[in-house]
Parts: structure tokens; sequence; C-alpha cells
């Protein structure tokens, strides 16, 4: 699954098994996203941004959402 989007709605799966994009909740309207890290301490938010990053060879950046699973997330 690819996003094309600049910002767009991420639900955040914490603790998983492996990072990924697992897919899209239509009624949400955002991705659903496996994070490998625990949500403690902001690791998974660093985690997510990484992983973010690299899959969408753009710089992200969360802009709302920082102590929630669903967060806004800006590609730069």
């Amino acid at each position: 699954m690819e996003i094309k989007e600049d910002i767009f709605k991420v639900i955040v799966k914490p603790n998983s098994k492996k990072n990924g994009i697992l897919g899209y909740d239509e009624e949400k309207q955002a991705y659903i996203v496996s994070i490998k890290e625990k949500a403690e301490d902001n690791r998974a938010n660093i985690e997510l941004i990484k992983f973010l990053s690299k899959t969408l060879g753009k710089k992200a950046r969360i802009k709302s959402g920082f102590k929630s699973k669903i967060k806004m997330v800006e590609a730069l």
C-alpha cells in the first residue's frame, strides 16, 4: 500500500512484531500502521517518523495526536 497524500491520518498500532502499513480504515479515513516500539517515552512516535520518512522518501512529521493512537502526519 502506498501513501500519496502530503497530509494524512494514521492509526498507530504500537508494540507490533514489525513496522508496516497494514491497510486503510475507510470509516476513519486513516492508514493503519504497525510499529515495533512501545508507546512509552515517545519511542513509538520517533519510530513512526523514521519508518514513514523511509517509506515515503520524504521527511515526515507529526502535526497532531502526539499522545493519541490517531495522528495527523505531514510529509514534507
